[in-house]
């Protein structure tokens, strides 16, 4: 039986995403998703601020996203899986606070991502041409090391991170050879805590690739993991499930039988079907 997962999707209750979680689930059934987590951002860091950051009160925002899931999950009557997500930013940065997030709900499935290097601003937000690239990637790669070997997580989000705005907006295009043991550290990582790594399809729409690459998900392989989950990192209902068959093709052409979902924060693997 062919299934299809998306599990990287943000909905309004994420401060730069634009539909709600039922608009998002409608879009994942018209495109025969069969199972999908909500993955709304908190960055960890910001819940110190409350009503005063400027991405918004992420407590408020995340326990909304969680009732929306479990909404959601009721209304959809079978048609659709809706696992209870988050996107835990920066999850090193501000452990008590992290602490404090994880605290919200039982979630599902938790994503780790490195949106922004300690007293940096989003790698969105930076000018690549007053940046000195080669020390930027080492000091992420190691912040993205520290957060693998530390945090409380599922999944690794999108690796190659930096890559999305760096090639987009520079001629610049890293070789990561450059960063290959410590890339290679954090798979071992991965591999040791029995952690899974994300193949994010978003790449594909913007540099041509998705994140992490080929390459990088053969090696997670190679090292012995076991783990891969499946997402658009969709943003808005018309990206629900972007590229994921891409996605899951990957995963098989680098020697995966099977990727996963996580449920209770366990494990299900979902056989790859060609």
């Amino acid at each position: 039986m062919k299934i299809l997962s998306d599990t990287h999707i943000h909905s309004d209750n994420s401060f730069d995403a634009e539909n709600t979680v039922l608009e998002m689930c409608q879009a994942a059934v018209e495109n025969d998703i069969s199972i999908i987590a909500i993955t709304d951002h908190m960055e960890a860091p910001e819940i110190k601020l409350g009503d005063r950051s400027v991405f918004g009160n992420m407590i408020k925002q995340i326990t909304n996203s969680v009732k929306d899931a479990e909404v959601a999950n009721e209304l959809m009557n079978g048609k659709l899986r809706v696992l209870r997500g988050m996107e835990l930013g920066e999850p090193m940065h501000e452990p008590k606070l992290t602490k404090k997030a994880m605290a919200i709900a039982d979630f599902d499935f938790v994503l780790a991502s490195i949106h922004n290097i300690r007293n940096t601003e989003d790698f969105y937000y930076l000018n690549y041409d007053e940046v000195d690239v080669p020390d930027l990637l080492r000091c992420y790669f190691d912040e993205l090391l520290e957060t693998a070997e530390n945090a409380d997580f599922d999944s690794l989000a999108h690796l190659t991170y930096p890559l999305r705005y760096i090639i987009e907006r520079t001629d610049i295009r890293p070789d990561l050879e450059d960063y290959s043991a410590v890339i290679d550290n954090i798979l071992k990582t991965l591999v040791k805590r029995d952690k899974a790594l994300e193949i994010n399809t978003s790449g594909i729409r913007s540099i041509g690739i998705t994140m992490p690459d080929i390459k990088i998900v053969k090696r997670f392989r190679e090292l012995g993991g076991k783990y891969v989950t499946i997402g658009s990192d969709a943003h808005r209902n018309s990206d629900v499930g972007y590229m994921i068959e891409k996605g899951i093709e990957t995963a098989r052409t680098c020697g995966f039988e099977y990727f996963t979902v996580f449920e209770k924060r366990q494990p299900e693997l979902i056989q790859i079907w060609y």
